[in-house]
This record gives structure tokens, sequence and C-alpha cells, in this order.
């Protein structure tokens, strides 16, 4: 029988009041693909940082291949072969591609007594080391920060290749990659995969597990649920073993009495990204904007929350133009926005659960200078409680919660300052399979019970199908088509995002036809 090139047996660790991994046993062999699933805070963040070297495990024993590891530091993971590709890349964007590639093991030659770099050695073995990737097209002596998402993560997986990494673990790799550069990625992973490496697969995308991995393990709060061929199991089962239930409805769509229009936009335009754009959003209505990614629907969206300033055009609520040049304008007229990066935008990770839910609503809890506790302790509680937030308490520090929980804490921050109007940016993106069924739930009543007018950008089909009472497709800065909920299809809507006519109505018909 193959020796496992990673086994865990028996792993506990635990933090301050969470007990994160209790008697977890894993495994993956050479040449294999093994994604690992679980909700938000079930322990998989913790278990690949055990395995990296990030974390030292309390209880258990590590084995790599067939013997037995500990690690002081992730150097020291790396060392034997086990490089780790973060959902958040650990790259230096104004170093040359070649640079981090062989941050920390750069080739040295002598110059006299000294040593330098070897920078033609090491520009050499960068290009090879691409060229086994079978990426050809990159300049290595370009900065890592002039290339998108897609391009920064090959240049990870190829820095793992450098330290001849034997296991490779990789986190949420697809959250912010566009199709064609998913296609790309999955080409590079079954490459490693033929080449003997073992991979750990993070995701919350039930779909990409069918695609690419051989088998599938699940945990729950903190536990090993189980491992199977992804050939015998099915996405229900998969749930199921997650979720420690049955998710009836992931889309749980109530009817809503969809009244007066609250936002309005009219030829609005912002550079490239925003091209005479014109809608309308009525109260207890959830609008969806698909598109590709670079199609202009956050950027629209940020012109409409004063991110960013427009050009031309007008932007209405309750049938008023408004001027809005700033996000605290657009928040005393009701708007609020979740946006598409929670981690840079959405949040102050090294501040308290707490601080961040009423940081909307400063003027509400404070006087004057001074900052009243106990009305933000009741807001966060409320919040707590309200969204099912795991924390420990309103004083947690928001970058130890997991990814889903994040996602909360920045939904209940903006519904703390009570809007009428809700844009939500990706509001799934990065989280599980249980709280996006939460989430959507939450969007659901909003607008059918509070009469919330909601605008939605999704790059998830199904979710824009499931959620929206009307689609809007955007591209190329545009809105080139608009669907009810009724005759939405995939097909009608991706057809809309990516050729030059579509399906539905042209931008044209549809401002003569139905801004009214």
């Amino acid at each position: 029988m193959t020796v496992p090139v990673l086994q865990v047996s028996d792993i506990h660790k635990r933090f301050p009041g969470v007990h994160a991994l209790r008697g977890v046993n894993f495994d993956v062999q050479p040449g294999e693909i093994h994604a690992l699933l679980g909700e938000n805070g079930a322990g998989k963040s913790t278990l690949i940082k055990v395995i990296a070297g990030v974390h030292s495990p309390d209880s258990g024993q590590i084995m790599f291949d067939g013997k037995p590891v500990s690690f002081n530091n992730p150097r020291e993971a790396q060392q034997i072969g086990i490089a780790t590709i973060y959902q958040e890349l650990s790259l230096y964007p104004e170093l040359t591609v070649a640079e981090n590639m062989f941050m920390g093991h750069a080739p040295k030659r002598r110059m006299g007594p000294f040593q330098v770099l070897d920078w033609e050695r090491m520009n050499t073995r960068a290009v090879e080391l691409l060229a086994e990737l079978e990426i050809t097209n990159m300049d290595v002596k370009r900065k890592v920060g002039t290339f998108n998402v897609g391009n920064r993560q090959r240049v990870e997986i190829a820095k793992a290749l450098s330290l001849n990494a034997r296991l490779l673990i990789m986190d949420e790799p697809t959250a912010a990659l566009t199709e064609a550069d998913v296609e790309n990625l999955f080409s590079i992973v079954r490459l490693l995969r033929e080449r003997g490496v073992g991979i750990i697969y993070i995701t919350h995308k039930l779909v990409e597990v069918f695609e690419l991995a051989d088998r599938v393990t699940v945990f729950r709060d903190g536990q090993f649920i189980g491992t199977k061929q992804v050939s015998q199991t099915n996405e229900q089962e998969l749930i199921s073993m997650m979720v420690g239930r049955t998710i009836e409805n992931l889309f749980p769509k109530k009817p809503s009495q969809i009244k007066d229009v609250v936002l309005e936009v009219r030829n609005l335009e912002a550079g490239s990204n925003t091209r005479n754009v014109s809608f309308k959003v009525r109260a207890g209505e959830i609008v969806g904007l698909a598109g590709l990614v670079g199609s202009g629907r956050s950027e629209t969206a940020q012109v409409i929350f004063g991110v960013t300033q427009p050009e031309s055009g007008e932007i209405l609520v309750d049938g008023k133009p408004v001027k809005i040049n700033h996000p605290s304008e657009a928040v005393k007229h009701g708007i609020a926005y979740v946006p598409e990066d929670r981690g840079l935008q959405g949040l102050v990770k090294a501040m308290t659960l707490r601080e961040n839910i009423t940081m909307s609503v400063l003027d509400a809890v404070s006087s004057g200078t001074f900052i009243n506790y106990r009305k933000e302790q009741n807001i966060a509680k409320q919040a707590i409680e309200q969204f099912a937030i795991r924390a420990y308490g309103t004083e947690q520090i928001v970058n130890k919660l997991s990814g889903g929980n994040q996602q909360k804490v920045v939904v209940g921050k903006w519904l703390a300052s009570e809007p009428r109007i809700l844009i939500m940016d990706e509001p799934t993106r990065g989280v599980d399979v249980g709280a996006k069924s939460e989430i959507h739930r939450l969007m659901s009543e909003l607008a059918a019970d509070r009469g919330l007018a909601i605008l939605m950008i999704s790059s998830e089909l199904p979710e824009i199908l499931g959620m929206s009472d009307r689609i809007l497709v955007m591209r190329s800065g545009e809105i080139v088509a608009e669907f009810t909920r009724e005759e939405a299809t995939q097909e009608k809507i991706g057809a809309a995002m990516m050729s030059a006519t579509g399906y539905g109505e042209t931008s044209d018909e549809r401002s003569e036809s139905t801004v009214v």
C-alpha cells in the first residue's frame, strides 16, 4: 500500500475559549487531490496551519512520508516539502516574479570572499519552473504587483515548486478568479497531481470538488466527520455532513410586495467601467446584477455609494436627485454597501466585533468625543444573535473569526445604520453552504418584511437566479440585458454576459422601454 505523503492522527488544538480541533484524522496520498470541506469555523484553517507549522498541535501526531515530524515554524515545514497558498496571497508586489519565487532561498555565487545573489541563475530557474507549469508568457523580471490575481496565484504555485514541494495546500484558490483563470488553475493542479504532488484543496464550491478532487473529507465543529471517494458521493450528502442537517432550500426566497422606486440611476458615467448606466430598484425588490469580472458591476456600485465620483448622470433616492461625494453622504441618504472584499473594504480586522459592528453608527453611540460602551455592546449583541455569528463575545478580534462570520459582521455593521437601500457585492463569496443559506434567508426577509431595496452583485448564476426578482446584465461597463425572474435562465444570462448580442434587450432598447 502506498505510504501517504501526509497523515495526521488524533490532532487536538485549543485557543482561549475555543476547542478548534478535536481528535482530527486526515491523510493525503501522493498524486491525490484531497478536498477539505466544512462550514466556516469547522477547523479547516486551523488544521492547515498546524500542518504548515504556523500552530503547534496540543496533542496528536503528524507523519510526512511515513516519518513523524513536528515544526516550530513555517520554514521548517517548507524545508521538508510542505507549501501553503493562502486565500490572501503572500507575495511582495514591488519585487519581481523571480524575486518572489526565490524569496529566502535565492541562488548565490561567490565573488571573491563574498557570496552574492546570482541574478542570472535565479531568472533562468524561474523561467524553467514556470515552463514546468506550462506557463511560457510570463516576464520573470516584471513586478508581481502589476499582474492580475490569476497570474499572482501562478507565481505562488511556481514558488511552491521552487521549494520542491511534495504537499501543496490551497485555501480557497478560486475565490477571486475569473472563469478563464479558474480553468488555468485547474489545469495546473491536475498537472501537479500527475507529477505525484499531494494536494489539499479547501473550497466552499461543491462543483469544484466534483470537477477536480479524488477524495473529500468533511469537518464540523472541529471534528472529523468522514472521508468519501468523490465518485461515490453527491452534493446533498456532503451538505448534510457539513451542517449536520439537510438544507432543503439554499435560496429561501420569500414572496415580496414590490412597491415604489427607492433608488434610480440615470445615464451614469464614470470612466470605461460605468457607461450610460440606467436602472431602478424598488422597495421590497432584490435586483440581481450579473456580469463577468471586469464588467463594471462593482465600479458602478462604488459610484452610487460615493467611493468614486461620477463624470455625469444622476442618482435619485425616492425620486429626488442626490449628490453623493463620500460614503458618509450615501449613509445619510439611507444607502448601505456590503463590499466585495470584506478584508480590505469591509472590516478593520485588528478591532473587535463590537467596534466593527458600530462603526457605521458612531453618531448614535457617542456623545461628543465619548463613545457609550453599553450602547455599543447592546448593538453588537443584537447582531451576534440576529446573524448567528459564531464568536465567544463582543470583544473577540474580528481577524480571529472565520470568513463566513466576518461576512456576517460586515452585513450587521451596515444594517445597524437602518438603511433603505442595501447594495450587496458578492454577499456569499468565501462563505460555506450553511452560512450562504442564512445570508440568503436574511436578504429575503429584509426585502419582504422590511421593504428594503436590494441591489445584489454576484458571479454565481444560481444565486442570481435563486434570489432575484429582476436581473440586469452588465458587459464592458454597460447594462446590456434585463430579465424578469420568470424569463431568466442560465443560458440567457450567460449569453448576455459574454456575447456581442446575447439574449434579452440591448441597453438602448432597455433604456427606451423599461427605464421610466
